[in-house]
């Protein structure tokens, strides 16, 4: 199961999810060189400061004891995100990893 993730057109940016069944803050900010991620689970740093490239894994590490996955999908074509298509062009998703 796929669930999207509502961001905004906005360089900065922090929203609380559940996603799985845990509860997630997500920060999502955009330098020069990129749009980058923190992830917090029950107020735990799971990872921070990861790049967001077009369909990469967030979460790059089993240890990491995050349930399912996260990434950016450009829906026109294959560039890395930026924050100026966030909601639109550049969707946020989780995935449980289930076929």
């Amino acid at each position: 199961m796929n669930y999207t993730i509502p961001l905004v057109a906005t360089p900065s940016q922090t929203l609380t999810v559940q996603l799985g069944g845990q509860s997630c803050r997500i920060n999502v900010r955009q330098r020069r060189t990129g749009l980058f991620v923190d992830l917090y689970v029950r107020d735990v740093p799971v990872f921070e400061g990861v790049k967001a490239l077009d369909r990469c894994k967030l979460v790059r590490d089993a240890y990491l004891d995050f349930t399912g996955e996260l990434f950016f999908a450009d829906t026109q074509g294959t560039s890395d995100p930026d924050y100026t298509g966030l909601g639109g062009r550049f969707l946020f998703i989780w995935s449980d990893g289930a076929a």
